[in-house]
């Protein structure tokens, strides 16, 4: 981002007059220019004409076309020569241009001066009052309206972002004919999100956040940040987290770690898309797909390589250890790497894309629920007897039969996919959106499995929870933005891990899954007591009169 949201450097160079441009035209310099580049052209085309013809005449005689005569070396000479030329006197420029684009350009034709002159004015430095700078703001919106400045530019031209957003916000609302009234606009950072989180923003959307615990997990406490709209749901964790903490904690296990990607690719016959996976599943070559795949990161390591054949094409699941990050880009990253690598050998392999929904991403996928993706994560409590009774206000034996009948049984008659528990999703959902989560990422994260049965000659309750594909990290994306960062802090697991990287992320993991258990255990036993439909009636009501609320 750097300088992208500051303002100008007011000592930029003053572009030249008409009349300094008329005179820069007629200096003997650009005359010599012009008659140089005229003559490199001409010698250029001419060249090309005579090799032509030269070339069409040797393949009618039967010629080998590299017997070269003393006019064929003369030409190629010369076409090298006017190559050059013309290459560094156009080339540079053009392609400067194209890699670094003047920052002053804003693509506007030269017969609109009246926007012309208020872009001008916007951008020069200048003292200006309020007054002035709301007239120019207005200026603003009123093209951005009619369509003269495209808004995803406002924030590199303005070097302003909360300034950018304000215009967009005031151009949206004029559009539409509708008010922005109440979506937040002041006491956020914009700058923070510029080409990472968000574009074209118009405000913020106030969530608020809740505390839940503290969760008693692997002998360390937890107060777990939800950030939820829904009523019920924080206290409801809360209540499981008691119930934990007073039975003397949760045991959490992350299982495996590596994030997936699967592109798919294409060849001519069955036969050769199997003489891949051949190649790409044999454990003498996996190494050397590893060193490949490796290079494009200090953190991504391949872990292992599982290919599916449908007629012709072939779908590849590579899966990676990314460190602390969520990895998603690390891993496509060493997909490219191994893909351009495979091109040398297998020359007539159609890459269709990097990702074939074989890994599968933001998407309810039986691949994850058996094979895993992100962190899978199994956590178990065993609640006490007098727990269940005075905490939870139900039985042992009531929370069994109804966790066999509902999220077992039930979820089975309904076909569920990876959704045998009583919601999941719900706790995850709120923790993603605290720390800065992909959530969209909640689809599969929130695959899980929740068991309960009686233990201890049928007095206490072991619970379980077993989420195979919970896909976190603690850099990169949301999880740099403050709020969501602060929530992170809270938790110890901000930013990478110096002394074993991934292990922030793995933690973050465990935290997710354990906070699932305790809202397993407080709804499950709110159900079974009879409960539900009252909590929710006394928290999650409002008392204003819906028959009143307008939309303007």
């Amino acid at each position: 981002m750097d300088n992208i949201c500051h303002q100008h450097d007011k000592t930029q160079p003053k572009k030249p007059t008409s009349t300094e441009l008329v005179k820069q035209h007629n200096h003997p310099s650009f005359i010599h220019n012009h008659l140089t580049n005229t003559i490199f052209f001409t010698l250029f085309f001419s060249v090309i004409y005579f090799l032509l013809h030269r070339w069409r005449d040797k393949i009618r005689n039967s010629v080998p076309l590299h017997v070269l005569t003393l006019s064929d070396l003369a030409a190629l000479v010369s076409l090298v020569a006017s190559v050059v030329y013309l290459v560094g006197f156009f080339g540079t420029d053009f392609i400067h241009s194209i890699l670094h684009p003047s920052p002053d350009s804003w693509h506007i034709e030269d017969d609109q001066p009246e926007q012309q002159q208020v872009l001008s004015s916007h951008m020069m430095p200048q003292t200006t009052t309020a007054e002035d700078g709301d007239e120019q703001d207005d200026q603003l919106v009123k093209m951005v309206v009619k369509g003269t400045i495209p808004s995803y530019v406002l924030e590199s031209k303005l070097k302003d972002c909360k300034r950018a957003a304000t215009i967009r916000r005031k151009a949206v609302e004029r559009i539409t004919g509708k008010s922005l009234t109440g979506l937040g606009i002041d006491g956020f950072d914009y700058e923070s999100i510029l080409g990472q989180c968000c574009e074209m923003p118009v405000g913020y959307v106030q969530i608020p956040v809740g505390i839940a615990g503290p969760l008693l997990m692997n002998g360390r406490e937890f107060m777990v940040p939800m950030a939820t709209t829904e009523g019920c749901l924080v206290a409801s964790t809360n209540r499981g987290c008691k119930a934990i903490y007073v039975s003397g904690g949760a045991t959490s296990v992350v299982l495996k770690d590596g994030m997936t990607r699967a592109p798919v690719v294409r060849f001519g016959s069955v036969m050769r898309a199997a003489e891949l996976k051949r190649v790409l599943e044999d454990p003498e070559k996996f190494e050397t797909f590893a060193a490949v795949f490796n290079k494009s990161s200090r953190f991504g390591r391949l872990q292992s390589i599982r290919c599916a054949i449908a007629g012709k094409n072939l779908y590849i699941r590579f899966c990676c250890a990314t460190g602390d990050a969520m990895g998603m880009n690390m891993v496509s990253k060493g997909v490219q790497n191994v893909l351009d690598f495979l091109q040398i050998d297998f020359p007539d392999m159609d890459v269709m894309g990097i990702s074939g929904n074989y890994c599968s991403d933001k998407k309810p996928a039986a691949v994850n629920w058996i094979e895993g993706r992100g962190k899978s994560v199994v956590c178990e409590a065993v609640i006490k007897e007098e727990v269940v009774q005075k905490v939870l206000k139900t039985t042992v034996s009531a929370l069994v039969e109804l966790n066999m009948l509902k999220n077992l049984t039930g979820s089975a008659m309904a076909g569920a996919l990876g959704g045998f528990n009583a919601h999941a999703s719900n706790i995850v959902s709120a923790v993603f959106l605290a720390t800065g989560q992909d959530p969209a990422q909640n689809v599969e994260s929130s695959h899980c499995i929740t068991m309960m049965e009686a233990v201890n000659d049928g007095k206490d309750l072991h619970i379980s929870v077993t989420m195979p594909s919970i896909e976190v990290g603690t850099v990169g994306g949301g999880t740099q933005l403050a709020s969501q960062s602060a929530c992170l802090n809270l938790l110890g697991v901000k930013g990478a891990s110096k002394d074993e990287p991934g292990s922030n992320s793995r933690v973050l993991s465990t935290i997710v899954a354990g906070s699932v258990l305790a809202g397993e255990l407080s709804l499950m036993s709110a159900i079974s007591a009879g409960q539900l439909v009252k909590s929710h009636m006394k928290y999650n009501r409002s008392t204003k009169d819906v028959s009143k609320l307008t939309s303007s």
